[in-house]
């Protein structure tokens, strides 16, 4: 049965739509890493549920260890336990994979020669717990890639230069994403998680929907989208085509697809932090049983007791401190139709982001597949314990320094909203 899509028009009228189916840096002191929703993009969804939801999830742990995949490198060791049902210590890393073609996706979405890692979001979040930043890395980013090994052949793959992010999973499966994207940021990866498309249906069911913003209609029919200008709450296959739309969005390119995903992982998060699903025992529940059901982590996050500690280390986190960004890039003066490394920003921001330094976006840094959408809910209530302390008596307030832009960098923050713009080519 077709997914049906709650619209609202420009006249602001309910209308309903029939969605068609379709080298390393030092390691940071105290770094751990944590737990999401994940898949084509669903970057943070059990961020904010788990807290709440994560003595349900124990009823699922059977299912979660039983497909736990170990991402532990030839030189790796296991990050340390965490705190019983505590927030856990430090700033942490995750990495969240979307593949293509999974063996379990069925023919439904076509065929491919191989699974491929088509979507790469690595989540940091400051040692004080205070923000985060989840980078987006283009499936079509030609780098270098090391030897990996297939954990259920034991073929080994040798190491090799010039080659697309996306073909890092047949390499050696989601152990051999977390190699490589290590390898390129020189960030630790300790947890990590991967869903298929079917896995991103479920998981968008279970969180009732999502609000997105179209600029125009948009029509994409290699994804299967199709839906009006305005605003729409999507589920379901309708959420996954949104997700997978390029030829339909922006300028038609990979890039502009990234840029939309993250205003769907904005709203979101904005969403999963509402009161209507907060307060919702059973939607929580179904969240994290959804996620257990069509998600495999990593072996380090396969426990629930991990993964409650990893989101209470996440909850109180402001929307405007989360930011979504793209990894630098140029176009591929050697391979047509890729990108490569913008070296001197991405040295910037990495540097930055290992180092917890604030950063602001330049003006105009949404991308080219959305604009904004106008006003930005209202900012979140500090969390407790963050406000500044007075100054003491007789002393002068310090004049406080702008965190610095980093010109040339896309993306947005999670407080903001986007609106979809369709391809005019």
């Amino acid at each position: 049965m077709a997914d049906t899509t709650e619209t609202r028009g420009s006249s602001g009228a309910p209308a309903q739509v029939t969605a068609v189916r379709h080298g390393r840096l030092p390691r940071h002191s105290g770094a751990r890493a944590l737990l999401t929703f994940a898949g084509a993009a669903l970057a943070v969804l059990l961020v904010s549920t788990t807290a709440v939801a994560g003595y349900a999830v124990l009823s699922t742990v059977g299912t979660v260890s039983s497909n736990a995949i170990d991402i532990t490198g030839p030189d790796g060791t296991p990050p340390p336990e965490p705190p019983a049902f505590g927030a856990i210590e430090g700033g942490f890393n995750l990495l969240i994979v979307g593949t293509d073609n999974d063996a379990n996706q069925g023919a439904e979405f076509g065929e491919r020669d191989a699974t491929l890692n088509d979507v790469n979001i690595l989540l940091h979040v400051s040692d004080d717990h205070q923000s985060a930043v989840a980078m987006s890395l283009p499936r079509d980013l030609v780098i270098s890639h090391p030897e990996c090994t297939d954990p259920e052949t034991g073929e080994v793959f040798g190491a090799m230069l010039a080659q697309p992010l996306n073909d890092a999973y047949e390499r050696g499966g989601l152990g051999c994403v977390v190699n490589t994207v290590t390898n390129l940021t020189g960030l630790p990866v300790d947890y990590a998680a991967v869903v298929s498309f079917n896995g991103v249906i479920a998981l968008s069911n279970a969180v009732g929907g999502v609000p997105v913003c179209l600029v125009e209609p948009i029509e994409d029919a290699e994804s299967g989208l199709n839906l009006p200008a305005g605003e729409s709450v999507i589920s379901g296959a309708t959420a996954l085509a949104y997700l997978r739309a390029r030829y339909g969005v922006g300028d038609g390119s990979d890039l502009s697809r990234i840029s939309n995903q993250q205003a769907f992982l904005s709203s979101l998060l904005r969403t999963v932090r509402s009161d209507q699903t907060l307060s919702d025992p059973v939607k929580l529940y179904g969240l994290a049983h959804v996620a257990a059901e069509n998600m495999r982590f990593s072996t380090s996050l396969a426990n629930p007791a991990t993964m409650i500690s990893l989101a209470l280390s996440l909850k109180d986190i402001p929307l405007e401190k989360i930011v979504f960004v793209q990894y630098p890039v140029v176009d591929s003066t050697e391979f047509s139709g890729k990108v490569e490394p913008n070296q001197e920003l991405a040295d910037q921001l990495l540097a930055m982001v290992q180092n917890d330094q604030p950063f602001l976006l330049p003006d105009g840094s949404t991308g080219n597949g959305v604009e904004d959408g106008g006003a930005a809910p209202p900012a979140e209530p500090p969390a407790a314990g963050t406000d500044a302390p007075a100054p003491a008596e007789g002393s002068e307030s310090p004049t406080p320094v702008a965190p610095p832009v980093l010109e040339g960098l896309s993306g947005q923050t999670a407080g903001e909203t986007t609106c979809a713009k369709a391809n005019s080519e």
